[in-house]
């Protein structure tokens, strides 16, 4: 395994300093709703700070808790580019104003542009870098991690997941095999190996990363005995497999996209006989009479929704939508105000069609040890 650390940070003229006489107790309760660049800069005001910042795990989590609810901790994430990575706040996204320019962060130089089967968990960020290589990366405290190699033959698509029964996070890897199987093996933070568990059932599964949610990994897959399509779920604790059945009996020419809302799973679906896209979440996760439909976005007439995917809803029900639009095919994002029924193309600059999208949070979650 090889451990990296990115080049910090250097703290502005103005770096906040609280005074050093209050109780450690209301220091903790402020420093843990400061942003990630203010406590990187805070960690040499005097050791005890220092330890709580880069070492205290309870602090780790408890800021974590804070900034998930905080819309200017989120960011948008586009991997894909020749460039390298794509940042930008979500507070901006919503303002096209100051979307023409992607934030200047510093990734591991190993990323590529072909480095865009990216899935994200609690700051931290697994990309695959190559046939047998992922890599953790947290670019909030700018601090990334190789994986031991993969050595099962093919080509592993990675998911990275928090395991809240062994307190540490974990790397799925699934390999879509030709011959109908679909192995899967996971790797546990601070071990140098990885672990066979059951193959993945069903063959005929969209080869995308699974999408975590309520302590299990979702796929959506095609039921040849049913003529649809169902969600087949890992569950974390039991190792094993259940399927969910989708809100609607969903033929194969229906276009579909699993996700996260609301901490819900959710299932975005699109037909080429209708004028909308539907959206649904699962509130209560394994009940299939909880799936609900969220929201209808009417079609823009410049946009293509085969390929849709809905990242992110608001507090006051704003959703942006990765979608294509006609014009030279290329990939863009709708933001659609629900409560007024409006849509509007977000103006992100340099977007290509081979770039995957994503949102993170802001977090001290290293790489290195578990949580």
């Amino acid at each position: 395994m090889t451990e990296k650390t990115l080049t910090p940070l250097l703290p502005p003229s103005n770096s906040l300093h609280l005074p050093l006489h209050l109780p450690f107790d209301l220091v903790v309760v402020i420093l843990c709703r400061l942003p990630v660049k203010f406590l990187l800069q805070l960690r040499c005001v005097c050791k005890s700070w220092n330890s709580l910042i880069s070492e205290d795990s309870n602090f780790t989590r408890k800021h974590l808790q804070l900034s998930t609810s905080n819309l200017h901790r989120h960011h948008l994430n586009f991997i894909g580019n020749l460039s390298g990575p794509l940042d930008f706040p979500m507070s901006s996204v919503f303002n096209s104003v100051s979307t023409k320019h992607a934030m200047q962060l510093s990734y591991p130089p190993i990323i590529s542009a072909y480095s865009n089967k990216v899935t994200t968990c609690d700051g931290m960020l697994c990309f695959k870098v190559s046939h047998s290589l992922a890599l953790l990366c947290n670019p909030s405290i700018r601090k990334y991690k190789i994986m031991p190699p993969f050595k099962t033959p093919g080509s592993p698509i990675f998911n990275l997941v928090y395991d809240r029964f062994t307190h540490n996070y974990k790397i799925i890897a699934v390999i879509f095999d030709s011959n109908n199987k679909n192995e899967v093996n996971i790797h546990a933070l601070g071990t140098d190996y990885w672990r066979k568990i059951q193959d993945l059932p069903y063959n005929k599964i969209h080869r995308r990363p699974g999408t975590f949610v309520s302590d299990t990994v979702n796929w959506l897959v095609y039921d040849r005995s049913r003529a649809t399509k169902v969600i087949v779920s890992l569950d974390l604790e039991k190792e094993s497999y259940q399927t969910l059945c989708s809100p609607h009996d969903m033929q194969f020419n229906i276009f579909n996209t699993l996700g996260v809302l609301r901490d819900c799973l959710c299932i975005l679906y699109h037909s080429h006989r209708h004028k909308f896209s539907d959206i649904w979440i699962m509130k209560e996760y394994g009940n299939e009479q909880s799936w609900t439909k969220l929201l209808s976005i009417p079609h823009m007439e410049d946009g293509i929704y085969y390929d849709s995917k809905a990242l992110y809803i608001s507090k006051d029900d704003q959703l942006i939508l990765e979608f294509h639009l006609k014009k030279g095919r290329r990939k863009s994002l709708l933001i659609y105000d629900s409560k007024n029924n409006t849509s509007k193309i977000s103006e992100i600059q340099n977007i290509n069609n081979w770039m995957t999208s994503n949102i993170y949070v802001e977090s001290l979650m290293s790489p290195f040890v578990k949580s």
